[in-house]
């Protein structure tokens, strides 16, 4: 990777990666009722990412890139799957990618004799739940092959996973600014490493949807 983050003009070319269920749990985590117009979500984080890398460049939106994983043994997760691709994945600029959730291998254990429930006492359902599996490994290779790609100057990363920490400390390295959108004080670690922070809490109003 030669030197990635020079920008071939004057301008900087911002790609945005954000891990959906880590950023809507952290929105309701401030607001329960909460529901996000993902319209200007891409614009604003370009915008504001860009007064933090350098005010004085034009900031590009190059894309919203979004990671989400559903359950298909949920039938109301296929709701949100078609919402997902045939909505989300549709607009402008942003690209989406959905994993189907891992059930999980160990059962849940009695803490006090260590007996794994393996099924609910009443409706004999599975206790073993689901996992998000891949999420952030599809993120940092997209991250770092966009990079080796020349196809962005800044990344904002949407996280509060201190697992994203390596990758932006490589990029870091290589000339690509990563700036964290963060939900103070959770991601505190990651915020530390990247070059920059972004406070989103502080932006919810600008990208709330009408009516909620």
């Amino acid at each position: 990777m030669s030197n990635p983050g020079t920008p071939a003009t004057s301008r900087l070319r911002i790609r945005i990666f954000v891990d959906f269920w880590n950023f809507s749990l952290s929105l309701r985590g401030e607001d329960n009722s909460f529901r996000v117009d993902w319209q200007p979500v891409g614009p604003l984080l370009t915008a504001e990412a860009g007064k933090l890398v350098d005010a004085s460049t034009p900031a590009v939106f190059e894309a919203l890139h979004v990671y989400g994983s559903y359950d298909p043994a949920k039938p109301q997760d296929s709701k949100f799957r078609n919402w997902m691709s045939n909505v989300l994945d549709k607009m402008p600029g942003t690209h989406v990618v959905l994993l189907p959730r891992q059930r999980k291998k160990g059962y849940p254990k009695c803490p006090q004799c260590q007996t794994e429930a393996t099924v609910c006492q009443k409706c004999k359902h599975d206790m073993r739940g689901t996992e998000e599996k891949g999420i952030d490994t599809r993120i940092v290779a997209d991250m770092i092959s966009l990079a080796w790609a020349n196809a962005y100057d800044v990344a904002v990363l949407v996280s509060a996973d201190r697992d994203f920490v390596p990758v932006a400390e490589f990029l870091q390295t290589k000339g690509i600014k990563v700036v964290h959108g963060s939900f103070p004080p959770k991601g505190s670690e990651l915020s530390q490493k990247c070059w920059a922070n972004m406070n989103i809490t502080k932006l919810m109003p600008q990208f709330r949807k009408k009516g909620s």
